[in-house]
């Protein structure tokens, strides 16, 4: 079997948040004025596109003469404007089937498609938001929210203006002119999602993009992305670690089983939108939490055996 080619950025977003804006901008008002989108094949806020299919995706990686399983037989169909999460146990392969939608990694065997086309590599009509924020460090905020805009033929002039009013949608307006070294972690992860959303994907990737947030800035960041999602309805596949984050969020929860990942459940997140904070203490969210936790508890103990029988 061909090996799995692997391009993709640091794993893991370490930088500390600091101080916050005591406020953040409405996401709904500021999306009510958002120029038109470049009109380049990318979906328009509303829009129907956004189908991700995955079809029988396996992936392996060659290490040290051996072959690893990453991700096993994945077979998942995810409609256009859904939410995903795909939720795990550490090294289940959730960030490799991202990557492999991103078009970071290629599948040992299966395919994915995007809208009906085989996804080859990475394409302005998929946006990702890493771990770690890879922004560019010489360029300002406001720049680096505009690079994929004028990449794609956008006149400065409107690229800056779409710009602003990203930045405006992650409360990041006075921070502009800016350059990412000068930001928290946090403020550098919110610089990750407006340039994403700058593009108009019709998916969006993200990559446990809150990790390494305090929990009052992971708290605000959940609820302005659902705000965001809710007027742009883009589909959105995200990768966590955190059972109330996963369910907060998602119209559905992929469980990962331990390595070679494969997806072992798909559950319906049936809560009212849209989700406010006073859910995570009612008992339907409280019932599912448990069915995810008892899956991953399962998997998590199932791979602590498997790595003690290796060892043994």
């Amino acid at each position: 079997m061909r090996p799995a080619t692997k391009s993709t950025p640091e794993s893991a977003l370490r930088a500390q948040t600091g101080s916050q804006e005591n406020t953040m901008t409405s996401a709904v008002d500021m999306i009510q004025r958002l120029p038109q989108p470049p009109k380049r094949g990318a979906r328009t806020p509303g829009g129907e596109r956004g189908h991700i299919e995955i079809r029988d995706v396996s992936v392996e990686f060659e290490r040290s003469g051996d072959w690893a399983t990453a991700v096993h037989r994945a077979q998942v169909d995810i409609r256009p404007g859904e939410f995903v999460c795909l939720l795990g146990p550490s090294g289940c392969g959730k960030s490799t089937l991202l990557n492999t939608v991103a078009g970071f990694v290629t599948p040992t065997h299966g395919e994915l498609l995007v809208d009906g086309s085989p996804v080859t590599a990475p394409g302005p009509d998929r946006g990702m938001v890493f771990q770690q924020h890879s922004l560019f460090p010489w360029k300002t905020v406001r720049d680096n929210v505009a690079f994929g805009p004028l990449m794609s033929g956008l006149g400065r002039n409107e690229a800056m203006s779409l710009a602003r009013t990203f930045l405006g949608l992650v409360g990041l307006s006075a921070h502009a002119n800016a350059f990412p070294a000068t930001l928290s972690g946090g403020m550098q992860q919110r610089v990750g999602i407006a340039r994403a959303l700058a593009n108009y994907p019709s998916v969006l990737l993200m990559d446990e993009p809150f990790g390494a947030l305090d929990a009052q800035t992971r708290t605000m960041m959940q609820e302005s992305l659902l705000d965001i999602w809710s007027e742009f309805g883009n589909t959105v596949l995200f990768v966590t670690h955190d059972i109330d984050e996963a369910v907060f969020l998602s119209d559905r929860i992929l469980i990962m089983s331990a390595s070679p990942g494969r997806v072992i459940a798909d559950i319906a997140v049936d809560l009212p939108r849209p989700r406010i904070q006073d859910l995570l203490t009612r008992p339907e969210f409280m019932a599912l939490k448990r069915e995810c936790l008892d899956l991953i508890r399962r998997e998590t103990l199932r791979a602590f055996e498997q790595q003690n029988g290796q060892a043994g």
